[in-house]
């Protein structure tokens, strides 16, 4: 079996950390009987740079002729914030419509968790995060009084209707942001979350904020409650984000499938990786279980370690095994996952935020040597 993927090692340490992934899951791939071809993609600050392009309709294309693509990371101080982070990774997520942002949250021996007395048998769930809808659709605006006239007319109207007050005589800007979820969005994730909950420990724990923006997660609780209809075997229960956050820290082995809309996924899976260990073990995927899905660690691009091979590549690895996964490969997978907790746990070969000195490279290359020997 050959499987064609796609790679884009991004920016800043991007290309460093998924050339270690690259590393491991060839070997992978070597002990079970399987290839990887890898397609490199230049997408990032410098094609943008010297293009002024961001990504083309063209590569957007190619892209989802696979099932699954191989991220670095996405950033350049060079670059405006929100540019690239908008033109590329969002643009790729509406484009190929990954709907899924799956993020596991566990703790594997051998790591440090700043929770008292947790072990890896108490952190160990899955966050599944709407990927496409909530307030990152893209819908807003700024007005200023005098600069634009109509349009702050316009803004300055439906504050008057929504609340009773006259912002006129006291406002000289204002800036809204709209968020949407439709019920096809939040049916399609909620479903993902209890199919996953019935491979696991039968439990999913949605998270909203019902309470006060009754609208829009007023309808993701009523959907969240019809797909509950279809299996009666899992339990479920409601938590409203900010007291989700109090119990990922109190009591995380309450949690085995939590699923939220798109912003409070955001939020909370950063809580998540740090429970964990940090954002060098947090792996990612961006899911469209029936098209083009993407990898990546959750982890920014860290442009001040550019070229210094010095950073963790173990997420970036991980969300090598969560491709492979996706591609049919499960064993390679787990042999993968396994390779990290036995590197973690023997303690000998780690970088410098896990408190030792070794090299990217040197961490890629021990994980792969590991993969061969279990």
């Amino acid at each position: 079996m050959n499987y064609k993927v796609p790679v884009i090692g991004g920016d800043g340490i991007g290309p460093e950390i998924i050339a270690e992934g690259q590393k491991v899951l060839e070997a992978a791939a070597d002990k079970h009987n399987f290839s990887l071809e890898w397609i490199e993609y230049s997408i990032g600050a410098e094609h943008y740079l010297k293009t002024g392009e961001l990504i083309s309709e063209e590569t957007l294309k190619e892209l989802s002729g696979y099932r699954a693509i191989y991220l670095g990371a996405i950033g350049d101080p060079r670059v405006k914030p929100g540019v690239l982070e908008k033109g590329v990774l969002l643009t790729m997520r509406f484009y190929l419509d990954q709907y899924i942002n799956l993020r596991p949250v566990k703790l594997l021996e051998g790591v440090w968790t700043p929770l008292k007395n947790k072990t890896p048998k108490d952190i160990d769930f899955i966050v599944v995060r709407e990927n496409t809808e909530d307030f990152y659709i893209g819908i807003g605006s700024r007005a200023q009084k005098g600069k634009s006239h109509a349009d702050f007319q316009i803004r300055r109207n439906l504050y008057n209707i929504k609340f009773g007050l006259d912002i006129d005589s006291d406002s000289e800007e204002i800036a809204y942001q709209i968020g949407e979820v439709s019920r096809e969005g939040c049916q399609r994730v909620i479903k993902y979350a209890f199919d996953l909950a019935r491979k696991r420990h039968q439990k999913v724990s949605s998270v909203d904020k019902a309470n006060v923006l009754s609208d829009i997660y007023g309808l993701w609780r009523e959907v969240f409650l019809d797909v509950a209809k279809g299996y009666p075997e899992v339990k479920y229960d409601f938590n409203f984000v900010d007291a989700i956050t109090m119990w990922f820290v109190k009591n995380p082995e309450w949690f085995d499938v939590v699923v939220a809309p798109n912003m409070f996924g955001d939020i909370i899976t950063d809580l998540g990786a740090m429970i964990q260990g940090g954002l060098g073990l947090a792996p990612g995927a961006n899911l469209n279980p029936e098209g083009t899905s993407m990898f990546e660690p959750i982890h920014g691009s860290a442009p001040k370690y550019k070229g210094r091979n010095m950073v963790n590549p173990l997420a970036t690895i991980w969300a090598g095994a969560l491709l492979l996964e996706h591609l049919g490969q499960p064993a390679a997978a787990k042999d993968i996952v396994s390779a990290i907790e036995r590197n973690l746990f023997e303690g000998r070969i780690k970088t410098y935020d896990l408190g030792g000195s070794s090299t990217t490279s040197e961490v890629g290359s021990e994980i792969a040597r590991l993969v061969g020997l279990i």
